[in-house]
Parts: structure tokens; C-alpha cells; sequence
């Protein structure tokens, strides 16, 4: 099954988007080519589209509803998808990050996915009640090996110093956790910085964020409660860009953010 025959359009409103991105070019009799020149795209880019892998511009989906004769039906779609959490955040995150060319994350509550050793991401999954808590450990895992590909992105990882002292799953996952990390800061796709408490207020307060570069384009994630919201194109995008530099002008230096963790690791032992 490809993936987007995979599609659910009950599910989410990006599923919805995609489907009728699908249905309504083929209705015109229209290859993917053919609404790429409408849109000003790629023909793959199209094909991206409809496979729910990225999403077009406001002004991409205008040029089609005119074209279509839809009475504005895809530029409102786009509009609830960008405005609403997506229910199946999970697939869609996953997919994107592992296509990723570049990674620029924030992170205030938690270490990333990307960094956890397996007994820090087991102690997080415990708490939420799920049933298959191992499966989802393993899937964690999984996502890590594009560090190591022959191509792995790029790994901008800004952490606020706090997520360095939760004592999740004890004190010995914690020191494994702290080792983790400074091993993964020694990779040279990764830099690792981390945002300390004596920086007072700063834009990183108001929450955790990821940027991701796919086939040239820069996406946002963010992640709520039961949810998540995935944000394409300027000026949200560009906000978020800012944002990630005014976080990262506050953050430590790359080789004073190492002394930080061993000093942090020190302390544990």
C-alpha cells in the first residue's frame, strides 16, 4: 500500500487536504505535472502533496481553487489544518523527520527523541499508560539510526539546562542519559547547546519546537497534549527561524555546553 492510499481522510485535516488535492486533479483529467504549472511546483512536489509528505503554500492552493472552481474549498481546508492539532502527528512527524536534510530543534521539558538512551525514553512512555510501551521504545530507537546513516542530517540542538536535572527514570538513567549526550555532541552532523537557567527570561520559555528542511523546505512541528500542529511557509516559518536564533544568542557555547553536562554527570555520581 503506498502512502497515500494509506490516507485517512476522517483522521485529520491534513489527511482531508491531501485527499482532495488527489481527487480534484484527477477529476480535471490533470497529471501531477499539470497542477504543478497551475501551482507553480514540481511535478514531484505535487505527488509529495497528495501523499500527505509536505504541504503547498496559501497562494499554491488559491491558484488551484481557482482553477478547480472549488468556491475556496482548499484554501479552507489548508486554513483548519494549519489552526488545528493533527490527531495523527506521530506518522506524519515521523515521516518528515526522516527525510529531513537539516534538524534545528528546541527543547524545554525533555531530552529529544533523536538523543534518548532506551531506559530514559522507557521512563517517559510509563507514565502516559500506554499498552505497548516496548514497541514504542523500539520505534524510538529505530528513528535514531539516521544519525548514523551515510547521509545523516544535520543536528542543530538547542536544550534548556533544566531537562539536564529532571531526574527521569532515577539517578542512574539520568547519568547513562547525561553520557549519551555527550557522546551524540561529539558527532560532527551535531551541535549540541545548551540554554542555561541564568538566561533568565527568553523566547524559549513559551515552549519546545522543531524545524525541519525536506526536499528544500523549511517545516515546524510543535507538540501539544493528544496533538501536534505542523506549520509550512512564511511568516510562521520565519518566526520560528528567529525565534531558534534568539534562543540559540542566550545559549551556551558548544564547548562550555559539554563541560556543563560532565559537570552535571559529575554531580550524580
Amino acid at each position: 500500500m503506498s502512502l497515500r492510499q494509506s490516507l485517512d481522510p476522517r483522521s485529520s485535516m491534513w489527511h482531508l487536504l491531501a485527499y482532495y488535492l488527489h481527487f480534484l486533479r484527477e477529476k480535471h483529467g490533470l497529471s501531477c505535472a499539470g497542477a504543478g504549472r497551475i501551482a507553480k511546483a514540481a511535478r514531484q512536489t505535487v505527488s509529495h502533496w497528495e501523499a500527505g509528505r509536505l504541504t503547498p503554500s496559501e497562494d499554491q492552493v488559491a491558484a488551484l481553487d481557482r482553477e478547480y472552481g472549488t468556491g475556496g474549498l482548499l484554501s479552507l481546508l489548508l486554513y483548519h489544518a494549519k489552526t488545528g492539532h493533527d490527531p495523527d502527528w506521530l506518522r506524519t512527524h515521523l515521516e518528515l523527520e526522516l527525510r529531513a536534510s537539516v534538524l534545528k530543534i528546541y527543547e524545554l521539558g525533555w531530552v529529544p527523541g533523536l538523543l534518548q538512551t532506551e531506559d530514559y525514553a522507557r521512563a517517559l512512555f510509563v507514565p502516559t499508560g500506554l499498552k505497548d510501551v516496548e514497541g514504542q521504545v523500539a520505534q524510538r530507537m529505530e528513528r535514531q539510526q539516521i544519525l548514523g546513516r551515510e547521509d545523516p542530517p544535520m543536528l542543530w540542538v538547542l536544550l534548556a539546562e533544566p531537562v539536564l536535572e529532571w531526574q527521569v527514570g532515577g539517578a542512574e538513567v539520568m547519568r547513562n542519559q547525561l553520557t549519551r549526550l555527550l557522546e551524540i555532541s561529539e558527532l560532527p552532523n551535531v551541535v549540541l547547546r545548551i540554554v542555561p537557567k541564568t538566561a533568565g527570561a527568553h523566547m524559549g520559555l513559551n515552549g519546545s519546537f522543531k524545524i525541519m528542511k525536506v526536499s528544500g523546505v523549511d517545516l515546524v512541528y510543535t507538540e501539544a497534549l493528544g496533538g501536534g500542529r505542523l506549520a509550512q511557509g512564511s511568516p510562521e516559518v520565519e518566526a520560528y527561524e528567529e525565534w531558534h536564533d534568539r534562543i540559540g544568542a542566550v545559549a551556551l557555547p558548544i564547548d562550555s555546553s559539554r563541560d556543563l553536562i560532565a559537570g552535571k554527570l559529575e554531580i550524580s555520581k
